[in-house]
């Protein structure tokens, strides 16, 4: 062999190894650190979260308590069942949508006493006409704490919690102002 012979030998065995070496890395690139504007924009994104999940947490707790006191009320006085019932199915529907049907609950038939609410039942007027004017402030407060909410609601959101709070003003009003129409 020329000495030219042996170096173009030398040089496809050197080759040859080198490409077997990287053949024997894990193949996957190394992990890439995220910049730092990626990682604040990671925390804010996880921040905005945590708000959105804590508003609609304040938004089903509103709906949700506007609910116990249209079942306290229907309770006390079944005679006004015709005239608020309506209302109550449509509270019960503002629970479901502002974010109560998202997790399971267990159904009053399926309830423990481990996992039923132990929170007494909202005191209910004895006269029906008071019972009524108690409703129709529960329905105010209701629709104030979603109006409230509205500027720091994501678009969608806060579309949904505007029809929530006319409704509910709708409620005090039908309760109320209504009846004498």
């Amino acid at each position: 062999m020329t000495t030219t012979g042996r170096r173009a030998l030398l040089l496809a065995g050197a080759s040859a190894a080198a490409a077997a070496l990287t053949g024997c890395t894990s193949g996957e690139p190394e992990p890439r650190r995220p910049s730092a504007a990626e990682e604040a924009a990671a925390r804010e994104a996880e921040r905005v979260a945590r708000a959105e999940a804590a508003l609609r947490r304040r938004a089903v707790a509103a709906s949700r308590t506007l609910l116990e006191r249209y079942d306290a009320a229907l309770a006390a006085h079944p005679a006004l069942h015709a005239r608020v019932a309506p209302l109550r199915a449509s509270a019960a529907a503002h629970v479901k949508a502002l974010g109560e049907g998202d997790r399971p609950s267990p159904s009053p038939s399926t309830a423990t006493p481990a996992t039923a609410t132990t929170a007494p039942a909202p005191a209910v007027p004895a006269d029906p006409k008071a019972a009524l004017r108690a409703l129709a402030a529960a329905a105010r407060t209701a629709s104030d704490a979603h109006t409230a909410e509205l500027l720091a609601a994501p678009p969608e959101y806060a579309r949904l919690l505007a029809s929530v709070a006319a409704a509910g003003a709708g409620h005090a009003y039908l309760l109320t102002e209504g009846a004498r129409a």
